[in-house]
C-alpha cells in the first residue's frame, strides 16, 4: 500500500525527471504504479492538493479531475454526441483525446452508471447548460433508473437485505430484495473488483440502510461509499438480522 510519504517521494522524483513539471495522474500511476485509488479520498481529495504538498504549483492539466471538470468534459461529449455516453463511447473519446479523462477516473469519482447520471444531471439544473443537454440526461436517468433493481417504498417495505459490498478501497452501504442480484448489477459498471461483504436481513431496509448511512456519516466519500476502517467492517459483519 502506498503511504503519503512515499507518493509524494515519488511525485518529487518524477517531476525532477520531467525537468521539473510534476506529471497528471494517468501519467503518474503508468510511470509509478500508484493508483488514483492509492490517494484519493484517502490522503487528497484532488491531484492538484498533492502537488501542492509535494512543493510544486499545479498547472492545469493536473487541475483536470477536479469534479467541475469532469462534469464540463461530459457535457462537451453529451453536446457532440446527442445522447448521453455510454461507457464505450466514453473509452473510445479518451482513446481519441488524451486530455479527456478516462471511465476509471468517472467511476472513481462517482460510482456507477447510474450515479454519474444523476451527478451530471444535478450539474446541469444547477449551472447554465443547454437545454438539449439536459433533456439527454434526463432520458438517461429515467432509462437508468429502470434498469435498476426495484426497491419496496418504504411505506410498504416488508422485508429485504442492506448490504456492504467493497470495490477497491471504498465500501458501499445499500439496501435491495437481493444483495446477489445487486452484487452482480454494480460489477459491470465499476472498474475494480467488486465484493460483497456482508448481509443484513431485515424487515426494514429503509430504516436499517439510513441507520448505518448516519452512522458512518463522516466516512462517506460521496453517495453510498464510504471509507471504512476494519472495526467499522466488523461492526457492520456482526450483525445478522436487524
Amino acid at each position: 500500500m502506498a503511504t503519503k510519504k512515499h507518493i509524494l517521494s515519488e511525485i518529487k522524483r518524477t517531476a525532477e525527471e520531467n525537468d521539473g513539471k510534476p506529471l497528471g495522474t494517468m501519467r503518474f500511476e503508468k510511470e509509478t504504479g500508484i493508483k488514483y485509488s492509492d490517494w484519493w479520498g484517502k490522503y487528497w481529495s484532488r491531484w492538484s492538493d498533492a502537488v501542492s504538498e509535494a512543493g510544486y504549483i499545479p498547472n492545469k492539466k493536473i487541475s483536470a479531475y477536479d469534479d467541475d471538470f469532469l462534469f464540463q468534459k461530459l457535457v462537451e461529449l453529451i453536446t457532440e454526441l446527442g445522447t448521453f455516453p455510454t461507457t464505450p463511447q466514453i473509452r473510445l473519446k479518451a482513446h481519441q483525446n488524451k486530455d479527456f479523462p478516462n471511465q476509471k477516473t468517472f467511476a472513481t469519482h462517482f460510482g456507477g452508471k447510474f450515479e454519474l447520471v444523476q451527478a451530471v444531471l444535478r450539474y446541469c439544473e444547477t449551472h447554465d447548460v443547454d437545454e438539449r443537454v439536459v433533456e439527454a440526461c434526463r432520458v438517461a436517468n429515467a432509462k437508468s433508473a429502470r434498469q435498476q433493481p426495484r426497491e419496496v417504498p418504504e411505506e410498504q417495505s416488508e422485508f429485504g437485505f442492506v448490504y456492504l459490498m467493497k470495490s477497491g478501497r471504498h465500501f458501499k452501504i445499500g439496501r435491495s430484495s437481493s444483495a446477489e442480484r445487486r452484487e452482480y448489477e454494480l460489477k459491470t459498471q465499476l472498474p475494480e473488483k467488486l465484493q460483497l461483504v456482508h448481509k443484513i436481513p431485515t424487515d426494514d431496509p429503509v430504516g436499517i440502510e439510513r441507520y448505518w448511512h448516519d452512522r458512518f456519516k463522516d466516512k462517506r466519500k460521496g453517495g453510498e461509499w464510504f471509507e471504512l476502517s476494519h472495526s467499522d467492517v466488523k461492526a457492520f459483519r456482526r450483525r445478522n438480522f436487524m
